[in-house]
């Protein structure tokens, strides 16, 4: 039964809207590319009050390192794309494609590449060792991309109506990063309307979009999934975007309960609108065979551990399944590490709704799971096909292990056509081979990132290293559709504001510095601040958050340290 609620905060705000929509037009380049300064400078002076306000929405200590992860995926994340946005609306303004001064290269299968990281003198210094690259679709060439980057941004005047942004409750940066995307890619004025999960940083919100607040190009709304219902419905909301499951988006398009399943069936969408999203899945992380030394082995379990456990694993890009090598002479005792990892990670407060009952599901489906406490499960021996682990996304720190025959090219082979055909979604998957290994397989690597249908691809590294990546694509990859949508369609984040784009690509160092150095890998980055076991996260995602906020090159030295130690 639905409970009734005042229709007025929502009609006011889009009444205030629809004459935003004009204001919007009418502020040209330069004025937008203050506004995003504007944002920037708001993000550092309310950072300490996002995280703080976050932390206690789930549950974290003040002094727990994993308030580092508040840092990172809240202010840090705005930090990033605001600078980032500017930038690309300076070349626009001046009459240059964001792409100006840039050399694109080749991607397989006759694609082009975008490098998006390092992009700048501070990348190269910070994420020493990483690397990052837009793919755009086959068939686009260098000039069409040129050409086309800045979408709605090359044709200010020409606005969109209001769009519905439906927030995450998740990661606390998404529905601020997802409202910058529909002002700056598509021209729409926006009612971002708040995850209740998110409600207690409505303030925090209100006061770093303030200058988009002042222009009324933006409303921040609240309430529960009846609001949210009648927002999406209402006449004058020309598009929806959303963030979640892909229940919740059938929910929005086709209806709920038996009504809405012939509706899906007859293919008669309740929603009469576009609609875009970026919804979850079930996120694989490959792990390739080689000569792979003890310290690997337990450095790379509390890699795998941090796919599954960042954010408590409510993450829609969270891994669920890990890929092994049947045939890997060290598969047990990288279980033996991976598991140790998953019980030794800070225990925390399980903060996402419904949680507990996901977690009582999957060890209902699989009574032979391990309980590694709080909350955790680990499932091994996974069937290769028609099993729920495979096909649900638990959004819970739930993780399966499956093997798959095979070593080198061969497993990789089938560890590539599992993921795309057994998998749920195409949000993103994680590769993690042994540098000698990617070499030794050469073209035939290469070919098995081309062959993954998924929106970021990380190798060496996590796919939430790339929704931090501000130029990065994020989404599903190209191809979904209402009535199939898995893992959404379209994308966010974009800030070249790219078209014609397929996926992200990311890499890192197999190991950390010093390690690295000392075996080939010219990279000077230690263990990264997202790892949920990293002791001095909290202090190096603050630092960084600070640094970002206000570029200080002595604040450096202090970045370095604290990393270090972690």
């Amino acid at each position: 039964m639905h409970t009734p609620f005042d229709e007025t905060a929502i009609d006011n705000a889009l009444a205030d809207l629809t004459a935003g929509e004009k204001a919007w037009a009418a502020t040209p380049l330069r004025r937008r590319r203050d506004l995003l300064d504007e944002i920037h400078a708001r993000t550092g002076r309310f950072a300490e009050d996002w995280v703080r306000t976050a932390c206690a929405v789930k549950g974290l200590p003040a002094d727990s390192p994993l308030a580092g992860e508040e840092w990172m995926s809240g202010p840090f994340a705005l930090l990033q794309a605001t600078a980032a946005l500017s930038a690309t609306l300076t070349a626009l303004d001046s009459g240059h494609s964001p792409l100006a001064g840039h050399t694109l290269t080749e991607a397989p299968g006759g694609r082009i590449a975008v490098p998006i990281l390092p992009f700048d003198v501070y990348d190269r210094l910070l994420l020493h060792g990483f690397r990052g690259e837009v793919w755009l679709r086959p068939g686009i060439d260098a000039g069409t991309a040129h050409e086309r980057a800045g979408l709605a941004q090359r044709d200010p005047a020409s606005t969109g109506g209001i769009g519905a942004v439906l927030g995450a409750g998740n990661i606390t940066s998404i529905p601020l990063l997802d409202t910058l995307y529909e002002l700056y890619a598509h021209n729409r004025v926006v009612a971002l309307k708040l995850n209740p999960i998110t409600d207690p940083l409505f303030t925090v919100f209100e006061m770093v979009f303030e200058p988009l607040l002042a222009l009324g190009v933006l409303r921040i709304l609240t309430g529960d999934a009846d609001q949210g219902g009648y927002l999406v419905h209402q006449h004058n909301v020309a598009h929806v975007h959303m963030t979640g499951s892909a229940q919740t988006h059938d929910a929005i398009v086709w209806g709920s309960g038996p009504e809405g399943a012939t509706r899906k069936k007859d293919d008669r969408p309740l929603l009469d609108k576009p609609i875009t999203s970026e919804l979850g899945g079930v996120s694989p992380t490959i792990v390739v065979p080689g000569a792979w030394s003890d310290a690997d082995l337990r450095y790379q379990a509390e890699h795998v551990a941090t796919h599954r456990l960042h954010n408590g694993g409510y993450n829609c890009v969270a891994a669920q399944v890990v890929v092994l090598s049947a045939g890997w002479e060290r598969k047990h005792e990288f279980c033996t590490e991976l598991r140790l990892a998953m019980a030794r990670a800070p225990h925390r407060k399980a903060y996402y709704p419904g949680s507990d009952s996901r977690v009582a599901a999957a060890l209902a489906a699989y009574p032979q799971a391990e309980r590694l406490g709080a909350g955790r499960v680990l499932v091994e021996q996974l069937p290769h096909t028609e099993t729920p682990l495979l096909r649900t996304e638990y959004f819970a720190p739930v993780l399966g292990v499956v093997e798959l025959p095979g070593t080198g090219g061969e497993f990789l082979q089938r560890a590539v056509d599992f993921a795309n055909t057994e998998l749920a979604g195409t949000l993103g998957a994680n590769i993690i081979a042994p540098p000698a290994t990617i070499r030794r397989l050469g073209i035939a690597f290469d070919r098995a990132i081309e062959r993954l249908r998924y929106g970021t691809i990380a190798v060496n590294t996590w796919t939430g290293a790339g929704f931090l990546t501000p130029r990065a694509v994020w989404g599903a990859f190209p191809g979904h559709t209402l009535d199939d949508v898995q893992s959404g369609i379209g994308v966010v984040h974009n800030a070249l504001l790219l078209d014609d784009v397929e996926r992200t690509v990311v890499r890192g160092p197999f190991r950390p510095a010093p390690r690295s150095l000392l075996h080939g890998e010219f990279a000077l980055t230690p263990k990264p601040p997202w790892f949920v076991d990293n002791p001095t996260a909290a202090n190096t995602a603050r630092k960084l958050t600070e640094f970002y906020a206000d570029p200080n090159p002595a604040e450096l030295p202090g970045i370095f340290l604290s990393a270090l130690r972690g």
